[in-house]
């Protein structure tokens, strides 16, 4: 929750072409902690990967609204994510997903609106789909960032379908890593683990290829985008070394992606 918290505030500040954030940095200066960790476990240019994600999911929600400015949108996995302070078009109903103790602290910091509401329960309890306004000629939008890597296949596939199956015409953006992405992933948490002694993430699923992976599973769910993370951000002179040319490789490698997938009747 706190990792994407702070790569918002910290470097919007710094790169507002990319993305700005001021509920992000409004939240950090008000929260006793010490992020050095989580500075040292990101480094400039994952943090500017997070920055690059909220961008991009900030352009998918506005561009959808365009078309359906009634739409519900649902954050999975919502944490502290700060997206609808800064694409609210006024008329939006939004809902913010994740298990109760997130929601709890969430609210700490976020509070509820009438239309920027809550649901404690976690994304795969599906009695949620029962929690929320939706009308299929009014659009809904899920967006989901940082999510699906940490459940297995069986459990997202599931997912998937049973959105599928419910909101039809709905879109859904996310991010994922590649296999190889995975692999490389769970190598750096447990290098940080023994040098640090600090627990990383469990990676657990990715996907390589979109169409092939979707078309596999579902005749429901079609490919709108798969783009490669850094593909579309001009690199900036004034980062480090280090980061453009991770950047370079990640793209080069194709290991992380964003994905938005439609839901056919």
């Amino acid at each position: 929750m706190l990792g994407p918290l702070w790569a918002r505030a910290y470097f919007s500040s710094s790169n507002p072409e990319i993305l700005n954030d001021p509920e992000a940095i409004k939240i950090i200066e008000s929260v006793d902690y010490d992020f050095s960790m989580i500075e040292k476990y990101l480094g400039e240019w994952r943090a500017l990967g997070l920055l690059i994600r909220a961008r991009k999911f900030d352009d998918a929600i506005k561009k959808y609204i365009e078309r359906y400015p009634l739409a519900t949108i649902v954050n999975i996995g919502a944490g502290l994510d700060t997206t609808f302070s800064r694409i609210d078009n006024g008329k939006i109903m939004w809902y913010n997903l994740d298990l109760p103790d997130a929601i709890e602290f969430r609210k700490r910091f976020i509070p509820e609106t009438s239309r920027n509401k809550c649901i404690a329960k976690s994304a795969f309890d599906t009695s949620w789909f029962n929690d929320i306004e939706f009308k299929p000629e009014k659009g809904i939008f899920f967006v989901a960032g940082g999510f699906f890597y940490y459940f297995n296949e069986e459990e997202n596939i599931l997912f998937f379908k049973a959105l599928a199956k419910r909101f039809y015409d709905g879109e859904l953006i996310f991010d994922t890593l590649s296999k190889f992405g995975i692999k490389v992933a769970r190598k750096k948490a447990k290098k940080f683990k023994k040098k640090e002694g600090i627990e990383g993430a469990n990676w657990v699923f990715g996907i390589s290829k979109a169409e092939k992976f979707f078309s596999k599973w579902s005749n429901k769910i079609q490919v709108v985008e798969s783009t490669v993370i850094y593909s579309e951000t001009p690199h900036n002179p004034k980062w480090e070394k280090k980061t453009i040319k991770m950047m370079k490789i990640t793209s080069f490698l194709k290991v992380s992606r964003f994905i938005q997938i439609k839901f056919l009747k």
